[in-house]
């Protein structure tokens, strides 16, 4: 799978499309990830954003990113003409901490980004978004997680594709949302991202999201604080 094109594919499938507009659940974790995403996306798509995201530590910093996302999606064109909704999910973080396992591996918690403990974040937020877009008749589903240098599209779109196919035995073709491939920061989109956050002003945050990678930034800024207070 290293070596597919996942925006490539995205481009052909749109082509078939032939002027319809398929309902898709797009999986947003803020307001910046989600500008360019949906700003692409829009063309082609009928949009429900789906806001799941546990994961983020503290609460204050998911209820900052989520208010800025519903804050964007008053002002950006592409929202407003696509009526896009904003669907919001409980955040109970202990559902994230259950899901990952570091309790029982608790290597993962010194990770860095892009290995298994964030596959396993990947996993758990899209098999939430798989389930509400299948009962709820969406055509497909996908992320905007891959907009991001630091998250692993390769891994991403492993995980999607293998929730569109977990019931192919049970359900037909038709009746089970299809994974949207996709890697967002081809193309020039992440440079996208950060235009349009500049111009409406967006809150960018600095770490990931979890408190591992928070705990990670603020060691990192703490390493850096030390060395520049060194004498030369």
């Amino acid at each position: 799978m290293s070596k597919i094109n996942f925006q490539k594919d995205l481009e052909n499938l749109i082509k078939t499309f032939d002027g319809r507009k398929p309902k898709l659940l797009l999986h947003a974790c803020c307001g910046p990830c989600s500008s360019y995403c949906l700003e692409y996306l829009s063309q082609y798509f009928e949009i429900t954003v789906f806001y799941y995201n546990p994961n983020i530590y503290p609460e204050k910093e998911y209820l900052r990113r989520l208010d800025e996302l519903k804050m964007l999606y008053t002002r950006f064109p592409p929202a407003i003409e696509g009526n896009v909704k904003v669907v919001e999910v409980e955040y109970d973080p202990e559902q994230y901490f259950n899901a990952i396992g570091v309790k029982e591996n608790p290597e993962l918690a010194k990770e860095p980004e892009k290995g298994e403990r964030c596959r396993r974040c990947y996993k758990f937020r899209l098999e939430r978004a798989y389930e509400y877009a299948k009962e709820n008749h969406f055509d497909y589903f996908c992320t905007t997680l891959s907009i991001s240098p630091f998250k692993d599209a390769i891994k991403i779109n492993e995980v999607g594709r293998e929730l569109e196919h977990q019931l192919e035995t049970q359900l037909e073709n038709g009746d089970r949302p299809q994974w949207l491939p996709s890697d967002f920061k081809k193309n020039g989109g992440f440079v996208r991202s950060l235009e349009i956050s500049s111009e409406y002003n967006l809150y960018r945050q600095d770490y990931c999201g979890c408190i591992y990678s928070y705990n990670s930034r603020q060691e990192y800024l703490a390493r850096a604080c030390s060395g520049a207070q060194q004498p030369e």
